[in-house]
This record gives structure tokens, sequence and C-alpha cells, in this order.
């Protein structure tokens, strides 16, 4: 399918990625890790809140927020990705950022519902440390923007590892045409999980015309590692309901098992979706929200479904070939995926 402007999440419209990266040795141990921010839109997340849904493949994680979001389809506040220690401190962080924005939460309205997602990247990361802090939340947030945004071993994929290589963050975009409109879906994934000899990635560069990486030929990793996990954010402009945002995010599913995982016991699969064509409001006189929706069995919806898939196989693959070497605690080094004689950032 064709490909939006950037090949990234923020071709879907109003859409922000903000990172925070920390890396620093300490002796024995390093500060590996970060915090990335998908804004839905750039107004204000609590008063216009993103109809969502989200698909847990395998539970072995430690998410926040999921539950109201399965009770009331909606996410109102930026998605916040870190790792497994951290999420209470950038919970603590993007609270107080909604609270600055929002004088009325917590006193004249309602509580506030925080999304966090995380993966484990104690392998590289002193996670024990703990050192990320609310205000790194604040900054990603803050630094969030549109348009092209840093791949790879940034943010909260500063520390991860995909098919025992660096892994990190990775996107991608599809465009899908209905009739005279044309919608996009947008997929940001974290990616740390799976081991060398599952991965397919040289099917897919021989698939897109490109040079092999020649994976078989990498010397098998002495990674003794937890199973890890992948945090998967579907974003579209489509006029989608959550329950058809939850057929989504089960395709995002489909397009993680391409790249070759057998989703292992330990590791945390987990896909979040969100649109922004039609916007929830907070408040409202009336007693009846009505919102348009693309017809299950419209031709379309198969299209929307491919989408995810394309863009979710594809952004597991770019977090691979965008990130780099990296040397975590105790002197573990993760390399980089081979490099590839053409690139790998396919824009439209």
């Amino acid at each position: 399918m064709e490909r939006g402007k950037w090949n990234l999440i923020t071709d879907v419209p109003g859409v922000k990625v903000g990172h925070v990266t920390l890396y620093e040795q300490e002796g024995d141990e390093c500060v590996c890790t970060g915090v990335t921010a998908i804004l839905p839109h750039s107004r204000n997340l609590f008063e216009e809140k993103v109809t969502a849904a989200h698909f847990v493949l395998n539970g072995f994680g430690k998410t926040v927020g999921l539950v109201q979001v399965e009770e009331l389809g909606v996410i109102e506040s930026p998605i916040m990705l870190t790792n497994t220690f951290s999420v209470g401190a950038v919970l603590e962080g993007t609270l107080q950022y909604m609270l600055d924005e929002n004088e009325t939460i917590g006193d004249s309205t309602s509580s506030l519902n925080i999304v966090v997602g995380e993966c484990n990247d104690s392998y590289l990361n002193s996670m024990r440390l703990m050192r990320v802090r609310p205000e790194h939340a604040i900054k990603a947030i803050q630094s969030a923007h549109s348009g092209p945004f840093t791949m790879g071993d940034v943010g909260a994929g500063k520390g991860m590892i995909c098919y025992d290589r660096k892994g990190g963050i990775g996107s991608s975009s599809r465009i899908v045409n209905n009739e005279d409109v044309q919608y996009t879906v947008g997929v940001l994934a974290l990616t740390n999980f799976g081991r060398k000899e599952e991965c397919k990635i040289d099917e897919w560069l021989r698939k897109n015309g490109l040079h092999a990486s020649h994976a078989s030929n990498i010397k098998e990793a002495d990674i003794d590692k937890p199973d890890g996990s992948v945090i998967i954010i579907v974003a579209t402009d489509a006029p989608v309901n959550e329950r058809q945002l939850k057929r989504l995010s089960k395709r995002a599913a489909i397009g993680l098992g391409r790249t070759g995982t057998h989703v292992h016991n330990g590791s945390g699969d987990i896909m979040i979706a969100f649109s922004n064509s039609q916007n929830v409001l907070h408040s409202s006189d009336s007693a009846v929200r009505t919102m348009d929706c693309l017809r299950d069995d419209h031709p379309v919806m198969n299209s929307m479904f491919e989408a995810v898939i394309e863009a979710t196989e594809e952004a597991v693959y770019q977090s691979l070939l965008h990130a780099e070497t990296v040397v975590g605690r105790k002197g573990r080094v993760i390399e980089k995926w081979p490099t590839i004689a053409d690139g790998a950032q396919f824009n439209s």
C-alpha cells in the first residue's frame, strides 16, 4: 500500500511524538533508557478525548490506564512509553502536565485516566536506579512535534532489544483510499522482543526490492535477557468507533506475527489504537452523542486492516534498521542490525 509523506505515525494529521533519552555510564551501571510521548492531537486532550481501544495479545505487562480505556472507549492524555520500573514516575509527570493544563481536573470535574506502556530494558539499563523522573515525562510531552522524528535507540527505546539486536522505536504509515476520501493509518512500535532466528526481516527487504541484511550470518548472541515486550500504537484519522478500533488493534498483532515472533511466555504484547477523527468532548449539554463511522461490511474496512498489518510489520523493522550499537550496564553490548546496501526509510 502507499506510504504516507514521512512514513511515520505523524502522517496522521495532528499526531505528535516527542522523546527524552537518558544515556550515562556510571561504573558497572548504566542509565540507558528514556521516555516517548505520543500526542493524539495538538489541542487539549482532556477536553477533547479521542476514541480508543486496546488489545492484549500476551498480558505479561505493567501498563497503566487500559482498564478505563476498555470501559469508556476514550483516551484523554498523551500516550506515554518508558521502562518497567519508570511507569510510576512517568505517570506522575504526565499527571502534573495535565493538571497544569486543566485547573478543573480533580476539583470541579472528574479525575484523569493516564495511559502508560512499558517494556523491560534491564539487560542494558540499570533499571533499579529508577533515573527516569516526572520531569522527563513532562519534557517528552513538551518536545512532541508533528512531522519527522528520530527512530531507533531513542526515548523509551534507548535500552530495548529486538530479535537479539538493538531495537527501540520504529514507525510507519499507510494511505487508505475510500472513493474520493483518503484516510491515514500510522503505527509506532516500542520493540523489545524475539530471538534472532525468528526474525523475517530479510524476506521483507527482498519483497521491497532491497538487498538483504544477511541476518542468517549473524553469530548467535549470548544474551540471557528477559523475554521482553512490545507496545504498538495505532493511529488513524478514519471515522471509526471504539469497537472498530479494537478490531484494528487485533490486526496489529497480525503485523507483529509477520515479523516472526512466537510471542514468548514472558513477553507483554499490547496494542493501543485511537482515532482523532471525531473527538469526544468532556462537557456537553446534549444527552446524545452522534458520530459517523465506517461500515464494517464496506471494502474500505478490509483496506484499513491491511494498512494496520503492513504498517505494524514495517514499524518493527524500522526500529531495527535505525538503531545503533549500544553499550549498557556491566559492559554489555547489543549490536545494531547489519547494514544493508540500500536505505530502508521509505517515503511516498
